[in-house]
């Protein structure tokens, strides 16, 4: 009987009828973050956070270690896997009106950002080619801080320059930032149950609700099952599709690569950087290219919730989400024409897509009342 309350929350709880596969990203996502946890933790007892033994200790982890390639590149992989369904969540949201849950869009956000800077520091810790300039040139953007920009590159460094200390540094936020994400989940799925989902009509969902569970924990399984396969087969079959070349180097600060650029999921943020000659202004672009999501549930001025019956807004949502795939594009590419002005235009693009929103919704519903 004690359990009996969580089981009616949980598996009772009382959503639409009419929520599609879309909204399964979401247990998708939480399955990905018990994956990244329970192999983080079988890594990290393998793991040494030193300039001279980091290398190394993942080759001793891949090759001697029984299962660890396995753990090894679960963890790798199932951190695209993660990205994949985020972005595919936060582009449902904003498809189908979900941020006029505000505070679930909050909390929704500010995980992105923790989660994208658990990443970051965990891209570092195998201590290749790729990861350490891409640490150098990411970590410098803090010197653009008025006044405190140096001291903060400083501190973060552990000295004058990224070595011992900033792997130590790197290693301690990577481990414990997970545990940020999970509090964060937490909260972001207490204040979805306070609101209930969104749903593909926009409609009042207390019309029409049936319970969670057997109608939506079905689909839950079915898609966690589509993505534990996926997973599995990348891994059996191209391990390495995903993992820059430069990277199976040990990092050395006196060659730098040819071309410096992150992991794939932060590729169209990196383009954005780029594209902006000054410093200052391109990690301020950097960081408004995800603060940004916080404005749409203050810019949203039309009488629909969802895009599903507005036109125009379902017209700019594909252009962003091409725009989205250029940039990510154009991010593996030179810092050259005609690659620079190819970034600057579909960034231009990419914030419009925050402006024209609310005058698309105002142009709508006066459509809607000729």
């Amino acid at each position: 009987m004690i359990y009996r309350p969580i089981l009616m929350n949980a598996g009772l709880l009382p959503v639409a009828t009419n929520i599609s596969t879309w909204w399964n990203f979401g247990s998708m996502l939480m399955a990905c973050l018990g994956i990244q946890i329970s192999t983080g933790f079988f890594l990290a007892m393998h793991y040494t956070a030193n300039i001279n033994s980091a290398f190394i200790s993942i080759i001793h982890l891949t090759r001697d270690v029984p299962y660890g390639w396995l753990m090894q590149n679960l963890h790798a992989i199932g951190a695209s896997m993660f990205f994949i369904c985020a972005y595919i969540h936060i582009a449902r949201g904003v498809y189908y009106g979900s941020y006029m849950y505000k505070n679930t869009w909050i909390s929704g956000t500010m995980l992105l950002i923790t989660l994208m800077a658990t990443a970051f520091f965990g891209y570092v810790l195998p201590w290749g080619q790729m990861s350490f300039w891409a640490a150098t040139v990411i970590t410098n953007l803090l010197t653009t801080v008025p006044y405190l920009g140096t001291a903060l590159t400083t501190w973060l460094w552990g000295g004058f320059a990224i070595n011992d200390p900033t792997l130590t540094r790197f290693f301690a936020f990577h481990f414990i930032l997970p545990f940020v994400v999970m509090s964060l989940s937490s909260l972001h799925i207490m204040l979805l149950h306070e609101t209930g989902s969104s749903n593909p009509l926009g409609v009042n969902p207390n019309i029409d609700k049936i319970p969670f569970h057997p109608y939506h924990t079905y689909k839950d399984l079915l898609m966690l099952s589509i993505l534990i396969l996926a997973l599995f087969i990348i891994i059996s079959f191209f391990p390495n599709i995903l993992n820059d070349p430069e990277n199976f180097s040990k990092a050395n600060p006196l060659v730098t690569p040819q071309h410096i650029k992150p992991e794939w999921y932060f590729l169209f943020a990196y383009s954005i950087l780029r594209s902006i000659p000054n410093k200052l202004g391109g990690a301020l672009a950097l960081v408004m290219s995800i603060l940004i999501l916080l404005t749409l549930p203050m810019t949203h001025t039309s009488y629909l919730q969802p895009m599903t019956f507005r036109p125009l807004a379902q017209i700019m949502f594909w252009i962003l989400i091409t725009t989205l795939i250029i940039l990510t594009w154009a991010a593996t590419k030179p810092v050259e024409a005609p690659f620079t002005m190819i970034s600057q235009v579909a960034s231009v693009i990419y914030f419009s897509f925050f402006i024209t929103n609310p005058i698309l919704g105002l142009m709508e519903n006066k459509m809607m009342k000729m």
